[in-house]
């Protein structure tokens, strides 16, 4: 149907681009997975469209001022935007099918394997395996106690008040692995996770260590609780250990917003395709065009820079992220959690 004679037809709202943006990504994914295979395309042609997707929001910038409604930008420095929100349907399956994985590549390791080294201090692989175990039990022993009176820890606070925690989890995975076969503790939690969050409400208060936050918040922390330690399992043992993409998406999230929070501003844009892009550290803020100081890299590589397990000099020297830019330098902001 046309518009009506002496009518402007109105530009479409940010959903409607944001669905247009995953979309892309999501046929971006199938290409990556089966394009070179089936012959749709080679890996250069995927990098090409992986290059205008991410630069599609400066395409959109350069559209009219009529439309500018429309265009998804990165996300604001902390206190002007909203927070993030995250599906809890996806979110609770991410962190079973994450944990499905956990068990899955557990289930394959040998005693001569649970006393490898890993790179989280001294810790073995069998302390690691006992903390992935307490990490998803943590959920339903929380349930289990009442609730507290209000709310304490958010997801934008979650990553800064993890340091303090340092010791106490070392000494909780040491006790844990002391008392139970690796394998048999990732099946108990298991267990005790399927009978007691399934049912539980998005909006219940948990008392867990750092202070209280809702059911649906810490489950969204599992999720990076869980893809990071899968990755510290694959390096201790070398293991080809799957990513479940939400749970993948969600931690990368959730350490670009903390990013945005601990280094507020508007001066550097941080890429990581295909999951988030914030803007964040002080400066000149732009505000169309190409952004004149730009970091991008991959999910693992950020969580990794996030999390400690890498520096900023090693992934510069590996190419593992781009920066240009003279503000583009995150080193001083690095990590963002212990």
């Amino acid at each position: 149907m046309s518009a009506r004679p002496g009518r402007h037809r109105r530009a479409p709202g940010k959903p409607a681009v944001a669905a247009v943006c995953r979309q892309f990504v999501e046929l971006l994914e199938l290409l990556e997975l089966r394009g070179p295979s089936v012959g749709l395309c080679d890996q250069q042609e995927v990098l090409g469209i992986r290059r205008l997707i991410v630069e599609t929001p400066d395409l959109l910038l350069r559209a009219p001022p009529s439309s500018l409604d429309a265009m998804p930008s990165a996300r604001k420095p902390s206190g002007r935007a909203r927070a993030r929100s995250y599906d809890s349907a996806k979110t609770r399956a991410a962190v079973i099918a994450q944990f499905g994985h956990v068990r899955s590549a557990v289930e394959r390791l040998t005693p001569e394997q649970f006393a490898l080294p890993t790179r989280l201090g001294d810790w073995t692989v069998r302390e690691l395996v006992a903390h992935l175990a307490m990490a998803v039990e943590q959920v339903p022993a929380a349930l289990a106690q009442p609730a507290p009176a209000a709310q304490e820890v958010t997801l934008a606070t979650w990553p800064s008040v993890t340091r303090a925690l340092a010791t106490k989890v070392d000494e909780n995975a040491r006790d844990t692995a002391a008392g139970g076969e690796p394998a048999a503790l990732l099946d108990h939690a298991a267990a005790r996770y399927a009978e007691a969050v399934p049912m539980a409400p998005d909006d219940r208060l948990l008392a867990v260590r750092i202070g209280a936050m809702r059911l649906a918040d810490f489950l969204v922390v599992r999720c990076v609780e869980l893809v990071v330690h899968t990755d510290d399992l694959a390096a201790a043992t070398g293991l080809d250990i799957p990513f479940d993409r939400q749970a993948l998406a969600t931690a990368t999230r959730v350490l670009a917003d903390a990013l945005a929070v601990q280094a507020p501003g508007g001066s550097v844009e941080v890429r990581v395709p295909p999951f988030a892009v914030v803007q964040c550290v002080e400066g000149p803020r732009h505000t169309r065009g190409t952004p004149p100081n730009v970091v991008e890299t991959d999910p693992l590589t950020w969580l990794r820079l996030a999390t400690g397990r890498t520096d900023w000099p090693a992934a510069l020297d590996a190419a593992a992220v781009s920066a240009s830019g003279e503000r583009a330098d995150l080193a001083p902001y690095l990590p963002l959690m212990g």
